[in-house]
Formats: structure tokens, sequence, C-alpha cells
């Protein structure tokens, strides 16, 4: 069976190549007072005259247009990488974070002019703590490798408070590659463990790697193989007793809300990655948001400022001495809490935990219908997500990136590759909750066709797409910086 998809490529130059001498776009009344800005400017704050594009309203609306032709998201289809999570984005979410009343705001203004959104983001602090089961929250780290950072953060300070010298993170070796990083950032030595058999986290590895000197343990349940970690209670036991805190990475929070909550489990620090779990944008380098939650015990060291509510005057408190301090600019990026804040509200409860039941009937799903020819090494019931192999194609000079090219020339963005490591041509698949039947089909039937498709085909491919299969080792050496380096039919 073939999945016949045209992706619309043009050859659109950049917007500085398209100007024109002279041409506009905007008609802007003429400033009654004759005098020159640049002797109402101080001379230290003039600058050079910008060298901007002069294009016509629907040649800029054209280029952009075209653009978004030319590339793949979410309103183009399913999105399934696996870990990464590309949630649909209600369009009602963005309606509200792009209202006037939101946009026009100043992070300065006095806070009795701003009660309506620090409401929402004191609601959001409360929906996000009563979803992880913890006590305290902050909403300014701007991604989830910043939530991470600030966690750990908070875990130094704490152990420092208590006169408590722990410079080592245990991570297991499947873990984001975000963990180890955000924990050397924030000063700490990094312990790998290697998992069990099964996928889960050893437990004789954890209790022989902690020490004296552990600081945390950081883990993501569902792990990133998609499976829960059955002995979750003895390693928080095992963590505790060694005086070491356990630290939750939300990126698989989209499997268990309303269902099972880490605050619960034991976990004393978390972040949520907003995009993954409350549906924000997600890509492009941001914005972002990465909320931490705290147990009592740790919330006295959350950043500066926190909101919280006095009667029914809402606040920022600043007066918090023994903070981390601040980890972003003003109060994070509010334009994603807001729109956070309107998933929560908009599903509720009940509607929060069928989002995590159909996410995960979804990719068990897809796993059942493909893991007869993608076999899938740890045999544990999935969650929202699965680690399938491609292992099986390498007899016929294969690969799991043939797989996302043959995917991609199909119409469909393949999920995420190669990660985790300790899978062999690893396709990480994650479907969201919010697919359709048909659309998990029309997933499920294409790698069902590649499989069996003849070897010929895997290396040419995408052939459909913007932009053909790249070499990507010369890719790699020789960047292309420059629209007029490209080569032209």
């Amino acid at each position: 069976m073939r999945f016949e998809f045209q992706q619309a490529r043009w050859d659109e130059p950049l917007l500085n190549e398209k100007s024109r001498k002279g041409r506009v776009g905007a008609s802007i009344p003429p400033w009654d007072d004759v005098r020159e800005v640049s002797t109402l400017l101080p001379e230290g704050m003039l600058r050079e005259e910008l060298n901007l594009p002069e294009l016509s309203e629907p040649e800029v609306v054209r280029h952009y247009v075209r653009l978004s032709q030319m590339n793949f998201g979410t309103d183009s289809g399913i999105y399934p990488l696996g870990s990464c999570t590309m949630k649909y984005n209600p369009k009602i979410n963005d309606r509200i974070a792009s209202h006037s009343t939101l946009t026009r705001m100043h992070p300065l203004q006095p806070e009795d002019t701003i009660q309506g959104v620090l409401a929402m983001m004191y609601e959001l602090q409360e929906a996000l703590c009563e979803i992880g089961g913890m006590c305290a929250c902050t909403l300014q780290p701007a991604a989830g490798a910043a939530g991470e950072f600030t966690g750990l953060l908070i875990a130094r300070k704490y152990h420092g408070s208590r006169g408590d010298h722990r410079d080592e993170i245990i991570i297991p070796d499947s873990a984001h590659g975000t963990n180890p990083a955000s924990a050397v950032m924030a000063g700490f030595k990094v312990i790998e463990i290697k998992s069990a058999p099964d996928g889960s986290v050893d437990l004789d590895a954890l209790k022989g790697a902690l020490s004296e000197r552990t600081a945390a343990f950081m883990i993501t349940n569902p792990s990133t193989l998609g499976i829960f970690e059955k002995n979750i209670c003895e390693i928080q036991q095992a963590c505790h007793d060694a005086g070491a805190l356990l630290y939750y990475d939300g990126a698989n929070l989209n499997a268990l809300m309303g269902i099972s909550r880490p605050g619960d489990m034991g976990f004393d620090i978390m972040h949520y990655n907003l995009h993954k779990t409350f549906s924000t944008p997600h890509g492009g380098g941001g914005p972002g948001a990465g909320p931490v939650a705290v147990t009592a015990e740790l919330a006295k060291f959350l950043p500066v400022p926190v909101v919280v509510k006095e009667g029914n005057t809402y606040k920022l408190d600043h007066d918090r001495p023994d903070s981390i301090g601040k980890v972003k600019g003003f109060y994070g990026n509010v334009g994603v809490l807001i729109r956070a804040w309107a998933y929560i509200k908009t599903l509720g409860a009940e509607g929060l935990k069928r989002t995590s039941e159909l996410a995960v009937l979804n990719a068990s799903y897809i796993r059942s219908r493909i893991e007869s020819v993608y076999p899938v090494p740890f045999n544990a019931p999935s969650k929202h997500e699965f680690v399938a192999s491609a292992d099986f194609l390498k007899e016929n000079g294969g690969s799991a990136k043939d797989v996302a090219k043959m995917l991609a020339e199909r119409g469909l963005h393949p999920p995420t590759n190669y990660f985790p490591l300790i899978v062999s041509e690893a396709l990480m698949i994650e479907p969201t909750e919010s697919e359709t039947m048909e659309e998990l089909d029309r997933f499920c039937d294409a790698l069902l066709d590649i499989a069996k498709s003849d070897p010929e085909e895997w290396k040419k491919a995408p052939r459909t797409t913007t932009v053909s299969r790249v070499d990507d080792i010369t890719a790699a050496k020789n960047l292309i910086l420059n629209w007029n380096q490209l080569p032209r039919e």
C-alpha cells in the first residue's frame, strides 16, 4: 500500500533578496513635529540606519505561507516524537494568550493593575501542585532543562543549609540527555547506573552508587522506555535512607495525570514540561516553560518571586531569604503559562485523567499493531510511549534512519530515532491522546509497508519533501549558512 503525499516545494528566496527600494507594506501617518529624530535623542542612543527589507504586505504574507507549506507540524498530521511529546495545542489557548489585555501588559506594572494575570498564575501553581502531589511551585523556569537546573540548585541549597556536602547526582543510563547536562551546570558530578534487563532501574546498582556524597537521584517515571518503575517505593526508600533527594523528571507525566502523583511516590522535587503535558507550543528554541514543584520542606528555597494570595489579593512575594534567587527575567514566560492554565481549566480533573488514559491507549494500540514486525525489546506494558527496534532491517542494509526517511516520503513525521541509546536502531513512538483511530492506522500501515518494501528504495527516500535526502557527514562538515550557497536547479 502506498501513501501519496506531495509537500509544497517553493523556490523561496530570503526577504532581503525579494526587497525592492521604496516598496512598503504599511502606511504610517506623517509626524507633525518636523524636527529630526537625531536632535531629540542623546548621541549615544543613535545607530546606523537599519537595512530592513522593503516589501508589500502580500509579498510578506505569501513568503511566510510558503515557508509554512514547506514545513511539517502538528497541524499537518501525527507527530509521534517519543519523549518530546508534540501535543496538539488547542487554538482557543492561543486566542486567550494573545488577548490584548494580556499582550499589552508590562511586567513592571503595579500589582494592583495585574490582578487577573496574577490570579491565573496562582491558579496554575495550585493546579500543578495538585496534579503532582507537591506543596509549592515556581513558574519561572523557561523550559524543562531550565526546570532541571532550578530543581538541582534547590537540592544544592538544601544540602548546604544542613552543612551537608553532597556533590553527586545519580542518573540511569536511559535518562534524557538534559539530566546530566543540568547536573553538571549546577555543579555536580554525574554518576550513571545501568538499567536492569527488564529496562527498569537496577536496584542493586542504585544502592551501590548511593553514598554520603549523593545529593539526588534523577529519574523519569514512566521511564524513557515507556515503562512504569515497578520498584519506585524501594527506590525512594533507598534514596531517603542515604540522605539523598528524589528528583522527578516530568517528561512523561503525560501518562499519569489523575492516575498517580510523583509526590505520592515520595519525590521531593519535580519539574513539569508544559509543552509536553499541558499543550503549549514546543520546538524552535522556545519559548517554553518548566515549572518546578517541591515538598513543604524545600518550599523556602524556591526562586523569587512566587505568586501568593492574601485574602482576595494576589501578590508577588520577594521576601524569601532562603531563596536560590531568580532563574528567569521577570516572572517566567507568561504567555506559555496562560496557555497551560487554559488547558487545565478547560479539561478539569476528569478531562486530564481521560487525556492520560487515551495517551496510554493510543500508544498501546500502535505497539499491538507493529510489534510482530518491529520488536519491542523490553516486554513490559507500555504507557504513553514505547521503544521499538528497526534492528532487523540491518540484514538488508537498512536502519531506523531509513524508516524515518520513508515515513517522511509518505507525509508522516517520523518518531524519535536512536534514543534511548540502550535500544539498537531505536524508534521511540508517542502518538499523544489527540490522534484519531484513522490517523493511528495510517501511521501503522506506513510502518508495516516500509518493512516489506524494496530495500533498494530505502536509501532514495525522501523524494516528495522540500529537502531530499541529506548527506549527514557532508552537511556536518560543510555548513551552508547563506541562501546563496544553496545549489539551484
